[in-house]
């Protein structure tokens, strides 16, 4: 399986962690530690691409509508279609009502 390839003791102690946020404002004050302003940005705008590419916009407007570059674009579009199933997963309880019948993996 895909995941495999990020999966270590490390990861799991990281994961871990992160379930241990209780609200938002824990997860700010863990993200602010953890990441850099880069690192959020890039995660939060790849998250933003995955849901507009769910929504069916063409890659123009999501590339004005988030400033993402359409290699980034690209590499999100595989992940959504063909990826270890995450995005899809997330995006589906984030917006139940966009719900696409894709494969759960």
């Amino acid at each position: 399986m895909q995941i495999d390839k990020i999966r270590s003791e490390q990861t799991d102690q990281l994961f871990k962690a992160i379930l241990e946020l209780k609200n938002i404002e824990e997860c700010y004050s863990f993200f602010d530690d953890l990441a850099t302003m880069s690192e959020l940005q890039s995660m939060t705008q790849r998250l933003e691409v995955a849901h507009a590419l769910r929504q069916k916009k063409t890659y123009d407007r999501i590339q004005n509508e988030t400033g993402a570059s359409t290699a980034t674009i690209s590499r999100v579009r595989r992940c959504v279609d063909y990826g270890s199933g995450g995005y899809n997963m997330v995006l589906n309880r984030l917006y139940p009502e966009l719900e696409e019948n894709t494969d759960k993996k």
